[in-house]
């Protein structure tokens, strides 16, 4: 007769061999307690567990939507776009033809309205500073909860490890010590009690194998868990450290060069004040005999331009092409799995036939 001691389910993922020696300490200690004739506990072995992996899962998701990475991009990007309104090289051609004649002053006002923009721009910036200081102090902190959220999943991943290691262990000696007396005992004595309790055992077997199954894929999700949560640590990590070269490098730096532009170009106001309106208006036929250009050029390139790129075509295509790939091996893969569930639940349903029919001939 077939003990019924193999469930069909996949070769183990975890070396219990390869235990941490007090772990497997442990894991022998827990193994003593586990009676596998009791169904509530079998039911009940390893769901604390279980379930404190999928509330940490719950909380590494409500990590990472909370981590608005879009908010910091915005404030660098707002950055970017006021040191650029202030456009430093307005101060060398001026606003206007009429407002660099040296007759009304054009210059002299261009200079009040640059430092007056200069000014105003210089408190928004130094807000926009604040905010990003607030933005770093908030991704520490996240850096900070994932080292939390690591050692925990560490944690998890360790109380599995004895609760799968117990239970192999204590699987082992029920099939090595305990089964083969009562399976004698019950074919030498024929009584169909002692047979189906020997059956209700086998099955108990079964349902607690599967049980370390469900347990090992946990630890997988622990283990997956791990890399996850230190690619998070590294893309909040890179986002302080381009906050941090925005606040110490780029601002300084930009700031120190508007103030020598500015120096520069009032050493050269008294040149400019003296140039005759003849050469203004000559730089002004040339300015516009330039803008003209580069306006007809512009103009041509986009309208010899298409409506939509070749390179935009090609990479719709090559990810059009791409996704049904996938779609079709996805459906294959599903396809296959289907077959080997099929195949299994009729060797499953041969299994259960052959053995009931022994035990009636029994």
């Amino acid at each position: 007769m077939d003990d019924g001691t193999r469930s069909g389910l996949p070769e183990s993922i975890m070396d219990v061999s390869k235990l941490e020696p007090a772990l497997l300490q442990k894991a022998r200690s827990a193994a003593e307690g586990i009676d596998l004739r009791d169904g509530k506990l079998l039911m009940e072995y390893g769901v604390a567990a279980q379930r404190k992996i999928a509330d940490f899962s719950d909380t590494m998701l409500t990590q990472i939507r909370n981590k608005d990475a879009g908010y910091v991009g915005e404030i660098l990007g707002g950055l970017l776009g006021r040191i650029r309104d202030l456009d430093v090289g307005s101060l060398e051609t001026g606003s206007s033809f009429w407002a660099r004649v040296p007759l009304i002053g054009g210059l002299a006002d261009s200079m009040k309205r640059f430092i007056s923009r200069y000014e105003k721009l210089s408190t928004q910036i130094e807000k926009t500073l604040g905010e990003l200081e607030s933005a770093k102090a908030a991704l520490l902190k996240d850096i900070a909860v994932l080292d939390i959220l690591f050692e925990k999943n560490g944690e998890y991943l360790r109380d599995l490890d004895v609760l799968i290691a117990a239970g192999k262990l204590r699987l082992a000696e029920y099939r090595e010590s305990v089964l083969p007396p009562l399976r004698e005992k019950a074919e030498a004595s024929g009584d169909p009690a002692r047979i189906q309790g020997l059956q209700d055992l086998n099955q108990a077997l079964v349902r607690f194998e599967r049980k370390i199954h469900d347990l090992e894929l946990s630890r997988m999700l622990a283990i997956q868990a791990a890399p996850q949560i230190r690619l998070n640590q590294e893309g909040s990590r890179t986002l302080v450290e381009k906050i941090q070269n925005s606040i110490l490098t780029a601002v300084p730096l930009w700031k120190n060069q508007v103030v020598i532009a500015v120096s520069l170009i009032r050493q050269k106001k008294a040149l400019e004040i003296q140039r005759r309106v003849s050469d203004t208006t000559n730089e002004l036929l040339r300015k516009n005999a330039e803008m003209l250009k580069q306006g007809s050029l512009s103009i041509a390139t986009e309208t010899e331009r298409g409506v939509v790129d070749l390179a935009t075509l090609k990479k719709v295509n090559e990810d059009l092409i791409a996704t049904i790939e996938d779609v079709l091996r996805i459906q294959r893969e599903g396809a296959a799995k289907r077959r080997a569930a099929e195949a299994e639940l009729v060797a499953m349903e041969g299994e259960l036939k052959d053995r009931l029919k022994a035990v009636g001939e029994a």
